[in-house]
């Protein structure tokens, strides 16, 4: 078996020649990560089988029309990253007792992530929250988004890597000390306060199981898309010193993983 990689570095311009350019070298399946990647590896054929990961609403974003019968050539594991967004609010809620105001900052052109947006937008209410949604296209808008935040504010992450979002809320959120929650534990290796979400690497291996049933003959639209398996909390309490915040103990209890 031969790997054949295209790491297009989160540049959603170069991504449809990435796909292009495996399917011309004859590839016999594609992997993909990410919605634009599935995007991508979707627009540059219909007969090659895709099984994608990190995908945080598989059908919000168009990219089959149900998960139990995913139809053509794609099927995957979803990030459940709608269905999971009220209760990353009540976390971050639970985890800054005095918050009134939480920011969603998200690409404009990830539709599983302006579905998330909305979700959490219906239980902000319901925790006393004013939920902010700010779609943006630009680094530069990007940038200013993150300076229209005040004191008090924190932030929700989206899942996707598009312009570098959850990095760049990440930098503002360790030197301005903003509490923020992410989709998934990778960040907490690089200081994030809080994540709750699918773990990556359970999720590339859960979904390699769908690679190797394809691989023995199975048909992609036979198989229904999974939703994450593994779904962690977990939480900083070094970033939540620095912050200033005290952990209540029913969280710690909860959490999957706890950094000291």
């Amino acid at each position: 078996m031969t790997f054949e990689i295209r790491f297009t570095e989160g540049n959603l311009e170069v991504m449809p020649a990435a796909a292009a350019d495996l399917v011309g070298a004859g590839a016999d399946l594609l992997f993909t990560s990410g919605d634009a990647a599935t995007h991508a590896a979707r627009a540059a054929t219909q007969k090659i089988p895709i099984v994608f990961t990190l995908v945080g609403d598989p059908v919000a974003s168009g990219i089959v029309r149900d998960l139990a019968h995913p139809g053509g050539n794609v099927t995957g594991v979803s990030g459940l990253v709608t269905e999971l967004a009220p209760k990353r609010l009540e976390i971050l809620k639970a985890l800054v007792p005095k918050l009134r105001r939480v920011w969603a900052i998200h690409y404009a052109g990830d539709l599983s992530s302006v579905v998330a947006v909305r979700k959490a937008q219906e239980a902000a209410p319901l925790l006393k929250l004013e939920l902010v949604s700010r779609p943006v296209r630009t680094p530069e808008e990007l940038a200013g988004a993150l300076k229209a935040l005040r004191p008090g504010d924190s932030l929700l992450a989206p899942h996707t890597a598009a312009l570098d979002i959850p990095g760049q809320i990440l930098q503002t959120s360790m030197s301005a000390r903003v509490p923020v929650i992410f989709p998934s534990g990778f960040w907490i290796e690089y200081g994030a306060l809080a994540s709750y979400g699918s773990d990556f690497y359970a999720e590339g291996v859960q979904a390699a199981r769908l690679v190797a049933k394809i691989l023995r003959g199975a048909r992609p639209q036979d198989l229904p898309v999974e939703g994450v398996d593994r779904i962690q909390l977990v939480i900083n309490v070094k970033t939540a010193n620095a912050f200033g915040l005290t952990i209540p103990q029913p969280v710690l209890i909860r959490a999957d993983k706890v950094i000291r």
